[in-house]
């Protein structure tokens, strides 16, 4: 496994920016699956949402209500969750609690990217430690239900200020 993951491209936020794209310009079409990695994310805001769009092979945001996804929220201080939905403008990857002093690290696989006749989707693994200490994690997925191909990830908050204060994404190629 060692060398298997091609680094593609990547976004360190040092100071408050209010989006993070990843491939677009710098995408490479010779992997079937992508690797996005967010280490450390913090945010300025409070009660916020991860969200993020697929970039077309123009380098434009995918904007059409074509999103779906599913995911299960564990706690070590509160009881399990579900959250679905379709039919979103965007992928809603994770939500933020009521305070800043959050910080958040993911792991999501991307798959069908290049492939103008499937559907791309995504897996997700995520955790977060709260301000109050609570450990929570999110593992799910979802879909862009119109076939098309894409080239990038364009993440942002649903807030639209610059809410991204620190963190690192990293977009990685997986070698067969």
């Amino acid at each position: 496994m060692a060398g298997s993951l091609i680094k593609i491209d990547e976004e360190i936020v040092t100071s408050a920016v209010a989006s993070v794209t990843l491939g677009g310009t710098d995408w490479d079409s010779s992997y079937d699956v992508y690797v996005v990695k967010i280490v450390n994310l913090t945010t300025s805001a409070g009660i916020l949402s991860l969200l993020a769009r697929f970039l077309n092979t123009s380098n434009t945001e995918i904007l059409s209500a074509n999103y779906d996804r599913a995911a299960k929220q564990l706690r070590t201080g509160g009881a399990f969750s579900n959250s679905s939905a379709t039919n979103e403008t965007y992928m809603n990857l994770f939500d933020f609690g009521n305070n800043n002093n959050e910080q958040l690290n993911a792991i999501l696989y991307y798959f069908n990217m290049n492939n103008a006749s499937e559907y791309s989707f995504y897996t997700i693994e995520q955790s977060r430690l709260d301000p109050y200490t609570e450990l929570r994690g999110l593992q799910g997925g979802g879909v862009l239900t119109s076939a098309e191909a894409t080239q990038g990830i364009k993440y942002y908050t649903n807030t639209g200020l610059t809410d991204f204060t620190g963190g690192k994404f990293t977009l990685y190629g997986l070698k067969k």
